[in-house]
């Protein structure tokens, strides 16, 4: 018989566990248009409310491997469910909160239930998805929180300010059961049993090599920079471009449609070739960086830059995921919760450290030009990556050092 032609197509299985990455992501980010409302109504201050924000980015980065670990020995499509729950449960308690140190509690156990969430989702759609298709089936997920940046945080936004901020919370708790309700029904993980169940010690070998410190060093150095000149991007554009106040929402969609643009792309040509793709990103947000730094104070060009940053540096985000897939082994559970965390370390630094070049006064230009420098690091980390992968490759009988 005929081989049978190569799949062309990501399983419908792992489009559903990109929208509840989705649902996940929304709460992540929608709590920023929410802190005047919930600060109101806790009587606390704005930047009190604010560390929600961080509490959840903490969690994530903690949470995320520590879960990986505590659900090493369950049934994947179980984890999947059970983190669903503990998140609903999370916003029910949190729609119900009578007091701020309650809803940062319930905060910090929704930031670990996705954090758990999210590095099972990868595998599954990993091991759902055909050869050849790895960095588009994670492009997917990756998709799931881009559209929840670009259309759930706005309508969370809105059903906060026109039914109050415990409605979001509500609305969002109720699309997480949905979404549990379509993966009982849909997903269907092979081999998810006893038997095949990983073990720790094989998942902590990985993290014996230079590639995976690598990988994981060239995620958070990316992520730093695209936030440090991200989270800045409305002063800049409000005082530095000269656009009226009412439209930075609008630009900030845009910057979304560009990052949806650029994974979609990404996915394609990291299944082609990962360093390619994660070169040729690095390369270009590079370049798209340093024009919104010259074209800063013409608002058309401004707004065309910010686009062609979304575009560039997120077409990156397949590249870097397949590659810890790669790197892992038949051992990427834990792999891809700690790159979970290195992303949110990204998170972290790179707002931190666009913030202390405005501190010192030298004006809202100057992050984007933090962002050059963190990205350049980043594309040097995977300059070494690369040189060592290529060592690592032509050396196939040699036994391992302890750290290779």
């Amino acid at each position: 018989m005929p081989a049978s032609p190569p799949a062309t197509r990501v399983p419908f299985a792992v489009y559903v566990l990109g929208l509840s990455i989705f649902v996940l992501g929304t709460t992540e980010f929608m709590i920023a248009g929410l802190l005047p409302t919930i600060a109101d109504d806790l009587d606390v201050t704005i930047p009190d409310a604010g560390l929600l924000i961080s509490a959840f980015a903490i969690g994530m980065t903690l949470g995320a491997p520590v879960m990986a670990v505590a659900t090493l020995r369950l049934p994947r499509k179980a984890t999947l469910l059970g983190a669903l729950v503990v998140f609903v449960a999370g916003h029910v308690v949190g729609a119900l909160a009578p007091t701020y140190a309650t809803l940062m509690i319930t905060r910090v156990v929704s930031a670990v239930a996705t954090g758990a969430f999210w590095a099972v989702a990868a595998v599954v759609a990993v091991r759902l998805t055909p050869p050849g298709l790895t960095a588009r089936a994670l492009a997917v997920l990756v998709g799931g929180l881009t559209v929840a940046n670009v259309l759930g945080v706005p309508a969370g936004t809105w059903v906060g300010q026109e039914l109050g901020w415990r409605a979001a919370f509500w609305a969002v708790a109720a699309l997480a059961g949905l979404a549990a309700a379509a993966i009982i029904a849909i997903v269907r993980v092979p081999g998810d049993d006893e038997a095949s169940a990983p073990r720790l010690r094989n998942e902590l070998r990985a993290f014996r090599t230079r590639r995976m410190w690598l990988a994981l060093a060239t995620t958070a150095a990316f992520q730093a920079g695209v936030f440090a000149a991200f989270s800045y991007f409305a002063p800049l554009l409000t005082d530095v471009s000269g656009v009226s106040e009412r439209s930075v929402p609008l630009v900030l969609a845009l910057f979304g449609v560009g990052t949806f643009i650029g994974i979609s792309i990404g996915g394609r040509v990291a299944d082609r070739g990962l360093f390619t793709n994660i070169f040729a990103s690095l390369g270009a947000l590079t370049a798209m960086l340093v024009v919104l730094a010259a074209v800063s104070d013409h608002p058309v060009a401004t707004v065309a830059a910010i686009f062609a940053v979304g575009v560039a540096g997120f077409s990156i985000a397949p590249g870097l995921n397949a590659r810890i897939f790669v790197v892992a082994g038949d051992a990427p559970t834990f792999a891809a919760a700690v790159n979970t965390s290195a992303f949110n370390v990204g998170n972290t630094v790179g707002p931190w450290a666009g913030g202390l070049v405005i501190t010192a006064g030298w004006g809202y230009v100057a992050p984007v030009w933090v962002a050059v420098a963190l990205t350049l690091s980043a594309l040097t980390l995977a300059v070494v990556a690369w040189a060592h992968e290529r060592r690592f490759e032509q050396e196939p009988q040699r036994v391992p050092d302890p750290v290779t």
